[in-house]
């Protein structure tokens, strides 16, 4: 993992977006495993509510497009959910007791697509009742993340910023994240150094060809997230690439 604020990150932190997508079902716990096994210094992963609360992972707000079924997830229990997806879908909670369990070091970055603020406390509580929260970052717009920061003021925080103009001083200060985490295209050697700067390390999502990853290495990122984990680890561990 990157080194504390001030200090310099002491490798590339790679990213398994959602899980080992091309391989194994996204946001799935062999998807996450797999990850894991393949290099992974993090694993992200997105987290929504069932109609009856319970934090699960699934990116998109409905069924569809990987389970085949037009049910949004808000509108089913989660054991209507699970008998839908034939245990498909983890809840938030299995998957952090299944990493831990794992006795692996990768972290989760929890990503709150459609968030609330009572689901993101929801969610913040799961961590925590989980006693997950060193293993644990969030990332997502400044909403989602305010809400993160109101319900843990030691989170650890990459707030996903969509524009080359730098966030307002006034949202670093309320939300006061580690992170700044771009799309790759936005991200230059300038944007980097001003981020250094200020303190703040620079993710990158996502990222999946050698030439992409190479660049943004060489243009200072501290964190790369991609859906080839493994092209990913391989380039990192290859010498002078970073």
């Amino acid at each position: 993992m990157a080194g504390h604020l001030g200090e310099p990150p002491r490798a590339v932190v790679a990213v398994g977006h959602r899980g080992d997508p091309y391989r194994l079902r996204e946001n799935t716990l062999p998807s996450v495993r797999s990850a894991r096994e393949r290099g992974a210094d993090a694993v992200e992963i997105d987290v929504r509510l069932t109609r009856d609360g319970v934090p699960v992972l699934l990116h998109d707000s409905s069924l569809g497009r990987l389970w085949g079924h037009d049910r949004r997830v808000a509108e089913l229990t989660y054991d209507e959910l699970r008998a839908l997806t034939r245990g498909g879908v983890p809840a938030l909670r299995d998957v952090l007791g299944a990493e831990a369990a794992g006795g692996g070091s990768a972290r989760l970055m929890i990503d709150l697509p459609g968030a609330s603020a009572s689901s993101v406390r929801t969610v913040v509580g799961t961590v925590r009742a989980c006693g997950a929260a060193e293993r644990v970052y969030y990332c997502a717009g400044p909403a989602a993340m305010l809400a993160v920061r109101a319900a843990d003021p030691a989170a650890e925080i990459a707030l996903t910023w969509t524009s080359l103009a730098p966030p307002r001083p006034v949202l670093l200060a309320a939300v006061r994240p580690r992170w700044l985490n771009y799309r790759f295209g936005l991200v230059g050697r300038e944007l980097t150094d001003r981020a250094h700067r200020d303190g703040l390390l620079v993710s990158a999502w996502t990222v999946d060809t050698r030439r992409s990853m190479r660049r943004l290495i060489a243009r200072g990122v501290d964190s790369i997230t991609t859906n080839r984990i493994d092209v990913l680890s391989r380039l990192l561990r290859t010498p002078g690439s970073r």
